[in-house]
């Protein structure tokens, strides 16, 4: 793909709730929102996160919308902080480190990235009603911490649908009174 079509297509980060986005075992606080950039931005080394306790990183992302997530870059760098793994769970809001016993929606095997080209495409049929999105980072090449410079995000997004309350009365049987009509009365024509 072109720059500029390449760079709308992975313009989902625009579409992250940052209020409520979560990274689990993040060395210093909020850094795992920062690898969440354009495109463009993804070169830029002075933001990253790092794992704090061990190599384990978790994220919890809620969009503002429905997505439907095609791809994912994940940019580390070229030494064994890189993650070796990713593992995608979809609607499954505040996700600990327990939950992620569970069984994935879809893993990944990663290879080395520190230029940030490597596309890692999803399947869309499972993912193409995410409103939560969580990724996580088991493993990496055996460092002692997890080193991400940029995460990408590519797919489509579409406004959600808000179900507002709706009061309703039902009448189980009409109540004569509710309905005033014009009094009818019957007209016979007789012929003399």
């Amino acid at each position: 793909a072109v720059g500029g079509d390449r760079s709308a297509a992975w313009g989902l980060y625009l579409r992250i709730d940052r209020q409520r986005l979560q990274c689990l075992n993040e060395r210093r606080e909020g850094s795992g929102a920062l690898v969440f950039r354009a495109w463009e931005e993804r070169g830029d080394r002075a933001q990253f996160v790092e794992s704090d306790d061990d190599e384990e990183l978790l994220f919890n992302i809620p969009f503002t919308g429905n997505v439907k997530l095609k791809g994912v870059i994940v940019m580390g760098e070229d030494d064994g902080t890189h993650p070796a793994e990713m593992r995608l769970f979809k609607n499954i809001p505040h996700m600990s480190f327990d939950d992620a016993a569970r069984e994935p929606d879809q893993t990944f095997s990663l290879n080395r990235d520190p230029t940030g080209e490597l596309e890692y495409a999803t399947k869309i049929a499972r993912f193409s009603n995410v409103y939560h999105l969580s990724i996580h980072f088991p493993k990496n090449f055996g460092a002692e911490t997890t080193k991400i410079f940029y995460i990408g995000l590519k797919g489509e997004w579409t406004e959600a649908h808000r179900h507002e309350v709706t009061i309703c009365n039902y009448e189980a049987s009409a109540n004569p009174a509710d309905h005033k009509l014009e009094q009818i009365t019957p007209q016979t024509h007789f012929i003399s």
